[in-house]
């Protein structure tokens, strides 16, 4: 018995370790419900002070790294309570057209932010173009649902293999430089994409493009759901796309990192000469997180044309890529629940407070300074990686 006692006290201590995790996820959803219920600007102003004053105390206290830490151990079963939380979310709010719209472009926005993260995050690859191959991916489900007949489940794929293909043309010009000199090249291409939207009458010129809506096996996602005498936002259709979406990019981003291509992209990112000595492929594995991370950005950006019925060159500005790249500080380099975290605040909090809306690039600056001094490795810091099952440092 003596020798059982202590594997039985290793086996609770570290299902007591899910506790955080599960705590600050209950809290965070209660407290997202109140924020999108909220319509009074001052009760919104008090629950945003009040939330910030919460995550400084946390960050204060280090309950922030025992959360980090416990969505390390725990993931998969976490990962799936989060699930439950998104569905909550939706069930109160399955009539609100516009929360509902809004918890979409959270989702789809941090897919994109996940693709980013595989090239930022992972492989060390600057792109302030993210949203130029979102925008991609948006005109492709424009132009193909509306002069073809391809199921809309292939334009979803095709807008993402179209981001990539596009993106492999920045390849030899990224490739020939490094650091700063390889950021200028994508931002020159973000402001290049944009004029060529505005001068293609092809594409809607400024004006832009209407996008029909989705539809799956002859099911029409524009049309409000009905279930018995409970009326559900037809937003509501598109949410579950959208999370299903994010669930598999989610899974795919963490087990690229976990194997040994996650392994190589952290060595490019650390070192690249130590990398290139040590006989890995420089040029492979940068085309490589390039190709999937833009592969990501276009998929969520052809399902988001769809959601919001309309594409325009000013949705896809400079500016625009300056807020994914934003996000991905915030949150934390190298970790995607940091990018959730951050998706939901750089979204829904200009949203949710109007009179700050026309200052909003004011708030994502203030937001990465106060980072950058008080927390640089962002909200949830990238934890260490682990190399054994159940290993810990």
């Amino acid at each position: 018995m003596s020798g059982c006692e202590p594997m039985a006290g290793e086996a609770e201590k570290a299902h007591a370790a899910m506790w955080p995790g599960l705590v600050a996820l209950a809290a965070a959803t209660l407290y997202l419900i109140a924020l999108l219920a909220a319509e009074n600007q001052a009760l919104i102003i008090v629950l945003l002070a009040a939330g910030i004053a919460t995550v400084i105390a946390a960050a204060w206290l280090r309950l922030l790294d025992y959360a980090s830490r416990s969505f390390a151990d725990h993931e998969d079963a976490l990962g799936g309570f989060a699930v439950l939380a998104a569905l909550a979310v939706a069930v109160v709010f399955h009539e609100d057209h516009f929360v509902l719209l809004l918890v979409t472009t959270v989702l789809l926005t941090t897919v994109a932010t996940l693709g980013l993260n595989v090239q930022f995050g992972y492989a060390g690859v600057l792109n302030f173009a993210g949203a130029s191959f979102f925008g991609i991916g948006a005109y492709t489900s424009a132009v193909l649902n509306a002069h073809t007949a391809l199921p809309h489940l292939v334009v979803l794929l095709t807008g993402g293999l179209l981001a990539a293909l596009i993106g492999s043309l920045l390849l030899l010009p990224v490739l020939r430089t490094r650091g700063h000199y390889a950021a200028v090249v994508t931002i020159a291409f973000a402001l290049l994409f944009k004029t060529f939207l505005e001068v293609n009458d092809v594409l809607g010129g400024p004006q832009g493009l209407q996008v029909p809506g989705m539809k799956i096996l002859g099911w029409t996602f524009n049309d409000n759901v009905s279930i018995g005498k409970i009326a559900l936002s037809f937003y509501m259709n598109y949410f579950v796309v959208s999370l299903l979406l994010l669930i598999g990019a989610f899974i795919l981003v963490r087990r690229l990192e976990r194997s040994w291509i996650g392994l190589n992209l952290d060595a490019l990112r650390l070192d690249e000469t130590a990398a290139s000595c040590f006989g890995l492929d420089i040029v492979r594995w940068k085309v490589t997180a390039f190709l999937i991370g833009n592969f990501l950005i276009g998929i969520a950006g052809a399902l988001f044309g769809m959601v919001g019925s309309f594409v325009a060159p000013n949705n896809y500005t400079f500016a625009d890529s300056l807020i994914l790249v934003s996000t991905l500080l915030l949150g934390g380099i190298g970790n995607p629940w940091g990018l959730i975290v951050a998706t939901l605040i750089v979204v829904i909090v200009p949203e949710k407070l109007q009179t700050i809306q026309e200052y909003r690039f004011l708030l994502y600056a203030l937001l990465v300074i106060g980072v950058l001094l008080f927390r640089p490795q962002g909200l949830l810091p990238r934890p260490v990686r682990r190399y054994f099952t159940g290993w810990r440092p």
